[in-house]
C-alpha cells in the first residue's frame, strides 16, 4: 500500500479489534499495543481514507463513504463497518477525550466525502435526492447492547447500496458482537499500558531511593567528621587562656628587656661622655677597660634588641594563630548546619518515598 500522493490530516493511538469473521462474535486484538490510527486525504481521487499500519501490513485499510457511522459503545471504544471489507473495526481509546476527538474528525470527514461525491456526479441535486431517498429507505437499525439499552449499535450502510443478504449479515455480525467483551479487552489494555508506566515509575522510585540513601550516609559521615573537627577546635579554644597567660608573661618580659636596654643605653651614653670628657692625667689601662666595657654592653644590647624582636614576633604569630582558630570554627559551625539541614531533608524525602511504595 502506497501513501506517497496521500497526506494525513488527522492522528491518534488506539487498541485496535476487528470483527472475527469465523464466529462473527468475537474481537480479534490486532496487538498487544496501540497503534498509529491516521485519516489520509488523497488530493487526486478525492477520497478520504482510514489507515493504521502494525508491522509490515496494514491493519485497516478503510475507505470513508457518506452512509458510514462511527458508533460510540462505551466511553472509550468505538466502532464502525466497512462492507468493502467486508468486517468491522474497533477501536479501544485511553480517553474519552480521545474518543471524542475521532468521532468528531469522522463526521467531518464524512461530511467532506459527501460533498466530493456530490461534486464528482453529474445532475447534482438528482443524485443528492437519491442519497437522500436510499437514506430514508435504509436507515440505521439500532442493537441493544449487553451494557444496557442506552448503549446502542448502528450499522453503517455501504456507499454502493449492497443487496438485502449483505446488510441482513452485517446485521447479525454485529447484533452477535459481544459489547461487554470490547469493553473488557480495551480495558485490559488500557490497564497494561498503565501498569507497565506504573513499573518504570516504581524502578525509577527505587533507583532514586538508592541514590537518596548513598548520599544520606556520605553526608553521615562528612557530618561525623565536621563534629570532631568541631570538638578539636573547640578543645583549641579552651586551651587559649592558658595561652593567654603565656602571652601577658610575654608581655611583661618584653617590657622588662626594653627597660634593660633602656638603662644599658644610659650607661653606654654615660661612659661615652666619661671617656670623651675633659680628664687629668688620664691612665691607658682605664681608658682601655672603659671601652672594653662600652663595647660589651653595645653587644649585650643587641643581644637584647634581637630577643625583644624575635619575642614581638611571636606574640603576634600567637595573636594571628587564634583568629584563625576562631575563624576556623566559626566555618566550621556553619557548615556543620549546613550539612544537618541536608541530613534531615534526606530523611524527610525517604520517608515520603517509604510512604509512597505500595
Amino acid at each position: 500500500m502506497s501513501t506517497a500522493r496521500e497526506q494525513p490530516i488527522f492522528s491518534t493511538r488506539a487498541h485496535v479489534f476487528q470483527i472475527d469473521p469465523a464466529t462473527k462474535r468475537n474481537w480479534i486484538p490486532a496487538g498487544k499495543h496501540a497503534l498509529t490510527v491516521s485519516y489520509f486525504y488523497d488530493a487526486t481521487r478525492n477520497v478520504y481514507r482510514i489507515i493504521s499500519i502494525g508491522g509490515a501490513k496494514a491493519i485497516i485499510n478503510s475507505t470513508v463513504t457518506p452512509n458510514m457511522t462511527f458508533t460510540k459503545t462505551s466511553q472509550k471504544f468505538g466502532q464502525w463497518a466497512d462492507s468493502r471489507a467486508n468486517t468491522v473495526y474497533g477501536l479501544g481509546f485511553g480517553s474519552e477525550q480521545q474518543l471524542t476527538q475521532f468521532a468528531e474528525k469522522f463526521q467531518e470527514v464524512k461530511e467532506a466525502a459527501r460533498l466530493a461525491r456530490e461534486k464528482s456526479q453529474d445532475g447534482g441535486e438528482l443524485t443528492s435526492t437519491a442519497l437522500a431517498m436510499a437514506s430514508h429507505q435504509v436507515p440505521p437499525s439500532p442493537l441493544v447492547s449487553t451494557n444496557g439499552p442506552e448503549e446502542k449499535l448502528f450499522r453503517s450502510q455501504s456507499a454502493d447500496a449492497p443487496g438485502p443478504t449483505e446488510r441482513e449479515r452485517l446485521k447479525k455480525m454485529l447484533s452477535e458482537g459481544s459489547v461487554g467483551e470490547v469493553q473488557w479487552e480495551a480495558e485490559f489494555f488500557a490497564l497494561q499500558d498503565s501498569n507497565q508506566r506504573l513499573a518504570g515509575a516504581l524502578r525509577e522510585a527505587n533507583a532514586a531511593a538508592t541514590q537518596w540513601r548513598q548520599q544520606l550516609e556520605v553526608q553521615r559521615a562528612e557530618a561525623e567528621h565536621l563534629r570532631q573537627r568541631v570538638a578539636e577546635l573547640e578543645a583549641q579554644v579552651a586551651a587559649e587562656p592558658v595561652r593567654a597567660g603565656e602571652k601577658e608573661a610575654t608581655s611583661q618580659s618584653v617590657e622588662q628587656l626594653e627597660a634593660r636596654v633602656q638603662t644599658k643605653d644610659q650607661e653606654i651614653q654615660t661612659l661615652k661622655n666619661q671617656s670623651t670628657g675633659p680628664r687629668e692625667a688620664p691612665d691607658t689601662a682605664e681608658r682601655e677597660e672603659t671601652q672594653q666595657q662600652v663595647q660589651d654592653l653595645e653587644t649585650r644590647n643587641a643581644e637584647l634588641e634581637q630577643q625583644l624582636r624575635a619575642m614581638e614576633s611571636n606574640l603576634e604569630e600567637a595573636r594571628a594563630e587564634r583568629e584563625r582558630a576562631r575563624a576556623e570554627v566559626g566555618r566550621a559551625a556553619q557548615l556543620l548546619d549546613v550539612r544537618l539541614f541536608e541530613l534531615s531533608e534526606l530523611r524527610e524525602g525517604l520517608a515520603r518515598l517509604a510512604e509512597a511504595a505500595p
